[in-house]
């Protein structure tokens, strides 16, 4: 799940301000559960953009914006709307944002949310990240929790000389990744397998971007 927050209103209107008329586009999937761009924060936008002048040709939901030809089925629907619009407004992630632009080539595409985190979910409202899809998961070798993304340092060789009574020296609110990679280590009785990958290089190269994984899906 991607984690995103909504734009400032002046500033999609800043962006907006050569365009009359808006189409919008939200997503069903996680700009829905984070709040930001399902059903609601559609008809929410749209009122405000009315509010202010505007004229809202049409707006639609995509059950996931990230899939290309599933936008791309859903705005042909909507042509003669799409068509009228000076511009799209699109309430999801930059990959959403970018499937948008991929379909609609003779309008501009405006973002209207900040693409944040990849996120896990614990209950609704609360997001945390826990993985920066570096292309070569090592949380095995660290207890099953990733220092590169859950240490503001990504540390690889143990906690910092600044961690106090088992918080973090950037933020005293949470916990030192590393109290809590030690404490499931040993739970688990594999501290010296933690030990033993202290401070191996990390292969920064697999998380080169852009990047792509491209393969034949099986026959059902």
């Amino acid at each position: 799940m991607i984690a995103t927050e909504a734009k400032d209103f002046e500033d999609i209107l800043k962006a907006l301000s050569e365009a009359d008329s808006i189409y919008i586009v939200g997503c069903g999937d996680c700009a829905a559960v984070l709040q930001t761009g399902g059903e609601f924060e559609i008809a929410e936008m749209k009122d405000r953009l009315e509010q202010v002048g505007k004229t809202v040709t049409g707006t639609v939901v995509p059950e996931v914006t990230c899939q290309v030809l599933d936008v791309k089925r859903l705005l042909r629907h909507d042509r003669e709307a799409v068509e009228k619009a000076d511009a799209i407004l699109v309430l999801a992630c930059g990959a959403g944002i970018q499937a948008v632009a991929d379909v609609v080539e003779n309008r501009p595409v405006i973002a209207g949310l900040d693409s944040l985190f990849s996120a896990n979910k614990f209950r609704a409202g609360q997001f945390y990240e826990w993985c920066s899809a570096c292309g070569e998961c090592i949380v095995d070798q660290y207890g099953g929790i990733c220092p590169i993304t859950r240490c503001p340092k990504g540390q690889l060789n143990g906690p910092c000389g600044g961690t106090n009574q088992g918080k973090c020296e950037v933020d005293p609110e949470k916990d030192c990744v590393w109290t809590l990679i030690y404490r499931r280590a040993g739970q688990l009785g594999v501290k010296d397998v933690v030990d033993e990958h202290l401070a191996d290089a990390k292969d920064y190269t697999k998380s080169t971007r852009p990047r792509q994984r491209v393969f034949e899906p099986r026959r059902t």
